[in-house]
């Protein structure tokens, strides 16, 4: 298959190029003033990270995928919404903002215990403008409740205008950059790591209450053990099950439109409904850091209903290629799986199973099992605290009143380097 540019795409020309691509297992699209951004602000770990602003949000309109408009200047000068569907979307928008402020206010107890749907049904908006919010603003189905609708819509909402015209940020190179950089941080403060190493047994000793773990013939003791459960021999013998089904594509052309991907596209996400069963599909390009020049790569990912990936998604992937067929290069189909916590090893204190990744498209309920987790090791420390900048540390022996020649102003700073140019001269003459 031959991109624009010339370049045939093989089998051969893709696993050569292995090392351009940065493919997520679980990937993951962020609320710009969502928890995880904020934290990552908050605890200074954003030095090490990148972002690129999501390009499109988009959902399905007679079968084929366009843009929607965010921000305020996108919907008064987007040509999709007439002027009254213009006026009924702000006003919708502006109530969903002040949602929460009042608590005994007419909609939050009219609605309490119904839907989300039947909410937009009430407030007399067109069918277009239901479709808009349900699929790319609130992305929730129809049982979604009215409660849950309104709480996705605000982090929509909220998190508009601060890096782009989405409200949403990917991480360039992908979700494991995450990992990396909070390893980073930990290596900083004695954070050590023993690499290609399995747990061959882990048991609490019951005088000392510390957990013994054996690798490869040597023994660690730990006060406590943070791990997945399919990290720990206790697991081994529990069922897995499918959790998510995934679907990976390569292409060497985007899917939609010219005005869609202008520039070469970027990154683009969609909310994909089939009934009451929903999928998200991510589209990523070079830009994103995740595949070479002239190829495409799209994520989709829906909650598993059986152990066939392929079958799973069967129905996402009908409505994405119906009336735009992409130049696929490689596809493949995989399940993440999950099992129940194993019994403890010996003390319920000692040893904490993290959850498995679930369906979001934030890091909202990973973001929640660590604070828990965290709360019940530590219950008087902060989580998570802002780390110093290189030139804010202090060595043992240095005087923290010292000025920093940096911080001074430019007309000392000038005299202090013409001082030290004539104590060289003075040295020099000597």
């Amino acid at each position: 298959m031959k991109e624009e540019t010339g370049q045939q795409w093989t089998r051969e020309t893709v696993l050569a190029m292995s090392r351009r691509f940065c493919i997520d297992l679980c990937p993951r699209i962020l609320y710009s003033s969502g928890e995880l951004v904020q934290l990552l602000i908050q605890s200074n770990i954003c030095r090490y990270t990148e972002f690129r602003a999501v390009d499109n949000v988009c959902m399905q309109q007679n079968g084929n995928i366009v843009s929607i408009p965010c921000s305020r200047s996108d919907i008064f000068n987007t040509k999709s919404l007439t002027i009254v569907e213009k006026r009924l979307l702000m006003k919708f928008m502006n109530a969903c903002n002040d949602y929460g402020e009042d608590k005994c206010n007419e909609d939050t107890l009219a609605f309490r215990g119904r839907t989300f749907a039947e909410y937009l049904q009430a407030q007399r908006v067109t069918e277009k403008i239901a479709s808009c919010v349900m699929q790319a603003i609130a992305m929730c189905g129809p049982n979604t409740s009215f409660e849950e609708g309104m709480l996705r819509t605000q982090r929509f909402l909220r998190s508009l205008g601060r890096y782009g015209n989405t409200p949403f940020l990917y991480p360039m190179y992908g979700c494991g950059e995450f990992p990396q950089s909070f390893c980073r941080q930990c290596a900083v403060y004695g954070g050590i790591y023993c690499l290609q190493r399995s747990v061959d047994d882990c048991a609490v000793d019951a005088n000392s209450k510390e957990v013994l773990i054996s690798s490869a013939g040597t023994t660690f003791r730990a006060k406590h053990v943070v791990s997945a459960p399919r990290y720990l021999p206790a697991s081994r013998d529990c069922v897995m099950r499918p959790h998510l089904s995934r679907g990976l594509f390569l292409s060497s052309t985007p899917l939609g439109n010219e005005v869609l991907n202008k520039g070469g596209g970027g990154v683009n996400i969609l909310r994909l409904m089939e009934g009451v069963r929903e999928a998200i599909f991510i589209q990523l390009s070079h830009f994103s850091g995740a595949c070479p020049k002239g190829l495409y790569l799209f994520h989709v990912t829906t909650p598993a209903v059986s152990d066939d990936p392929a079958e799973d998604l069967r129905p996402f992937t009908m409505q994405l290629f119906q009336n735009s067929t992409p130049e696929i290069v490689f596809s493949s189909y995989f399940t993440l799986t999950t099992q129940s916590q194993p019994d403890k090893v010996g003390a319920d204190d000692a040893v904490f199973y993290t959850d498995a990744p679930s369906f979001e498209m934030d890091f909202y309920d990973a973001i929640a099992n660590a604070r828990d987790i965290f709360g019940r090791l530590y219950t008087d420390v902060e989580f998570l605290p802002r780390a110093p900048d290189v030139e804010e540390i202090v060595v043992d022996g240095e005087d923290p009143s010292a000025l920093n020649e940096h911080s001074l102003p430019e007309d000392l700073r000038a005299q202090l380097q013409d001082m030290q140019q004539a104590t060289e001269q003075m040295d020099i003459q000597d």
